[in-house]
């Protein structure tokens, strides 16, 4: 069975994030810890009921159907997909306020474009152990959520406790920032801010 899922090109350098994300994390974190989850995603399939094979084609078949997986597809897929989704909203010279209407929304919903950053980086400084902090359309409402391990808003379970379409996304895995950052989480996620891709989470957004 030829594997389905592979390890995606960053659209950038390793370097190109730096001084914020550090070269050595970027390419640790993209061809050694994603490509784990992609290479352990497709050996995990290989081992399914062939009637549950048939939804694993794309993520969002398996997402839809999470509660029908074992363990080591929720956490592979989920890993995958998350990474995926990180690297995209990210980019060299980011940073600065989202404009438009994604923007306006940000200060509808949370008062300031400060106070939506504040809130969001609480969510993710509060995540206890490994996990991610998520800002989601949910029901047309922009959401502030964190998720455990390698779970996302999109997984069909109970213990999701907001769910809905992923727009921007952060890493707190340690090997996310700790070559740089050690345990200094607050001082990741400060520097996260300096390389959001706010044009491709407002595309997200505006695409709802």
């Amino acid at each position: 069975m030829d594997d389905v899922y592979s390890l995606p090109k960053l659209p950038y350098d390793y370097n190109a994030l730096e001084p914020h994300i550090d070269k050595l994390t970027m390419e640790i974190h993209h061809s050694k810890h994603h490509q784990a989850y992609v290479t352990n995603l497709n050996k995990g399939i290989q081992t399914l009921d062939s009637k549950l094979i048939d939804k694993t084609q794309n993520l969002s078949s398996i997402f839809a159907n999470m509660q029908l997986f074992p363990e080591v597809i929720r956490n592979n897929a989920g890993g995958h997909y998350n990474h995926t989704f990180f690297w995209n909203i990210m980019k060299p010279d980011g940073g600065g306020e989202p404009k438009g209407a994604f923007g306006e929304a940000l200060k509808s919903t949370f008062g300031s474009i400060e106070n939506f950053k504040k809130q969001f980086s609480e969510a993710a400084a509060k995540r206890f152990g490994s996990g991610w902090a998520w800002l989601v359309v949910s029901n047309g409402q922009l959401v502030i959520t964190s998720t455990p391990n390698q779970d996302n808003p999109l997984m069909n379970l109970p213990t999701i406790v907001s769910k809905g379409k992923p727009i921007l996304a952060l890493d707190v895995w340690e090997h996310a920032y700790y070559l740089k950052n050690q345990n200094r989480r607050a001082e990741y996620i400060a520097s996260f801010w300096n390389v959001v891709n706010w044009d491709a989470v407002a595309s997200l957004y505006n695409s709802q």
